[in-house]
């Protein structure tokens, strides 16, 4: 049994409750296309009641095209180079499966609101958003789904900056009381098929609120509602240093946590488990373990072990 298991199972003996079956696994260019007036109905039409809001998502979903420069991703170290590429692309099929099968109920427990996915870890430097970015590629080359991406850590606003997207309205706008935005202009589409973005948006001192309000939560259903087969993957911030992170995880149907091998303390691990509600689905992602080859590589419960040797650099944002 592995540490990370036995840690989980420490938390789980400790609450004396079961988890949700099958819930704890381990495992560019911007281009406008158009302008759109404005429209001051807009944000109630998406955010207000359910008829208005079935109205509003007939409207266009984006107005924006990002061409992704997968040179700049590798060159950044958030894609593995060409002669290591297929080991990364086998990891994170192995990691998306479990996740993929839980969110739409395929061969296994269909978890509530599971295509609305958290990578996050419990402290910086533990490969969060280059398992996200990783991920989310994975998801979008599947035949039947589509994924949205969108910048939850707004802080750092990686996802947003390395698709050079980090200037456009995002997810802090729409959210906003007095928002003049709505879904059309924040969504960012790219040339990636089945791929889309959302940026942070601009830096403010209420994300919390912001996160933990019922416009948060019709932005979800809203953006769920366009598409039955889309997965919504939100990049957070780490668990144990911020607040915003514990608010995403309430919204959420699974959470990816990533734990950096051999770096992340046992004890860090433990609380960020402990902070998410109970019953709720945890997947753990061992991150820069070594198997006897001496390669890096993601593992857990699923036994994945391929190679991976990008910049070490590149995992620590």
């Amino acid at each position: 049994m592995s540490k990370i298991q036995k840690a989980i199972n420490e938390i789980q003996s400790s609450r004396n409750k079961a988890r949700t079956p099958g819930a704890v696994s381990q495992l560019g260019v911007l281009v406008d296309k158009r302008d759109v007036p404005g429209d001051d109905e807009a944000p109630e039409a998406l955010l207000g009641d359910e008829t208005r809001q079935i109205a509003a998502l007939e409207t266009p979903v984006s107005t924006k095209l990002v061409e992704v420069s997968r040179k700049s991703l590798t060159d950044a170290g958030f894609i593995a180079p060409d002669d290591e590429e297929q080991l990364i692309i086998n990891q994170f099929r192995q990691i998306k499966r479990p996740l993929i099968a839980h969110a739409f109920g395929k061969r296994a427990t269909k978890i509530e609101g599971g295509h609305v996915i958290l990578v996050t870890s419990a402290l910086p430097g533990d490969g969060k958003t280059f398992s996200c970015i990783n991920l989310a590629l994975s998801i979008a080359s599947e035949q039947d789904r589509s994924v949205l991406l969108i910048d939850g850590d707004v802080a750092k606003a990686h996802v947003s900056r390395l698709f050079g997207i980090e200037e456009q309205p995002g997810l802090t706008d729409i959210l906003q009381r007095d928002s003049d935005y709505d879904l059309s202009d924040v969504i960012v589409e790219t040339d990636v098929d089945g791929l889309s973005l959302i940026p942070a948006g601009k830096m403010n001192s209420h994300v919390t609120e912001l996160f933990a309000s019922n416009r948060m939560e019709r932005l979800i259903k809203a953006v769920s509602a366009q598409d039955p087969n889309r997965v919504v993957i939100f990049d957070s911030s780490p668990l144990l240093p911020t607040s915003e992170s514990r608010v995403l995880s309430t919204l959420v149907g699974q959470v990816v946590l990533i734990v950096c091998a051999n770096k992340t303390p046992r004890s860090a691990v433990l609380n960020a488990i402990e902070m998410m509600e109970e019953g709720k689905a945890v997947n753990v992602v061992l991150n820069q373990a070594r198997n006897e080859a001496g390669f890096d590589y993601y593992g857990g419960r699923y036994g994945y072990a391929a190679g991976e040797r990008a910049a070490e650099e590149s995992r620590q944002e």
